[in-house]
């Protein structure tokens, strides 16, 4: 992997364009009380937006992880964790699904302090003063070295007053442009008793025939956007070999996702047709069959600074 056109520059910035793989319509996110997330832009134009920032961070992960072998896919091998096992051996959850990561209760709250304990001593002269990024960025890359990208919040009071986070060195999210609303709706039937159910039961128990709405939405454009901060990441002050990986796990990141991970949704299926790199314009973005090829040699090479799998037992 040659980086070399992005010394020096602060971010890259990637765009793909997309489009439902059968038909027009497609189905947003959704937020409590909110419902999707419409917006004018700054033309006026109506906008959605598809798909968050932190469901695209979870969803970047989610294509990393083989969920059968319970590991690492096969070119991210040798990364470290931390996995969480019951007390019976049962597996139960790990730092890269964990909602937050190496700050996760099963992590650093149950009975087993070996991570906390680990965190605590490695960070110790940090309880006063600044915070030392390329500390803390040296022991999150040695115990969860993904955590870099997705950035990470240990908000413990013991470890340096709650004052040790780092933000997302990789985001990316979807809109769409100049969208339009497709409306539509069904009904869930009840052959059995199809008006109110059973005497004094209505819908709200499950009961009877209950029509229902539906918005899906159109739009001539939908585009997904990502970006890897890479001033952040050459802050952390991290070895060369360090800084190579990390950026090619963030491509591959990308890539892997624009292939096998825009089905969002049952009503949000999508496909990727071009991938263009709008900042900076003379860097060449890997396929990802190079990345897949470059991946365990890069690992291999910084495999100094790496640690291996922690396992923490909960309950302990």
């Amino acid at each position: 992997m040659n980086f070399n056109a992005l010394n020096n520059q602060p971010r890259l910035l990637i765009e793909a364009r997309l489009q439902p793989v059968q038909g027009a319509r497609f189905q947003p996110t959704g937020f409590p009380d909110l419902g999707a997330a419409e917006f004018d832009g700054p033309d006026g134009c109506r906008m959605l937006l598809v798909e968050s920032a932190q469901s695209m961070a979870n969803r970047m992960e989610e294509v990393c992880w083989d969920e059968e072998a319970d590991d690492w896919v096969s070119p991210l091998k040798g990364l470290p964790l931390i996995k969480v096992v019951h007390n019976d051996g049962k597996t139960l959850t790990n730092s890269v699904l964990e909602a937050h990561r190496i700050n996760s209760p099963y992590i650093l709250e149950g009975k087993d302090k070996s991570v906390f304990n680990q965190l605590k001593a490695e960070l110790a002269d940090m309880e006063e003063g600044m915070v030392d990024i390329h500390k803390l960025a040296e022991v999150v890359f040695k115990l969860d070295t993904n955590a870099l990208l997705h950035g990470l919040f240990l908000a413990k009071k013991e470890l340096a007053g709650g004052r040790l986070r780092l933000p997302r060195t990789l985001s990316a999210f979807i809109e769409a442009e100049d969208i339009r609303i497709a409306q539509s709706g069904g009904v869930k039937n009840d052959h059995v008793r199809p008006g109110r159910g059973e005497e004094g039961k209505t819908s709200k128990e499950g009961f009877g025939n209950v029509p229902f709405s539906r918005t899906e939405y159109t739009a001539p454009k939908i585009t997904a956007f990502f970006n890897l901060d890479l001033a952040q990441l050459r802050g952390f002050g991290l070895p060369g070999a360090a800084r190579d990986l990390l950026i090619a796990l963030a491509l591959f990141k990308i890539r892997r996702f624009l292939r096998d991970g825009l089905r969002l949704r049952t009503a949000c299926d999508l496909d990727a047709s071009v991938v263009s790199v709008t900042r900076p314009t003379d860097f060449a973005l890997p396929e990802l069959a190079e990345l897949e090829a470059a991946l365990p040699v890069l690992i291999e090479a910084a495999k100094g600074s790496l640690g291996g799998v922690t396992t923490v037992r909960y309950p302990g």
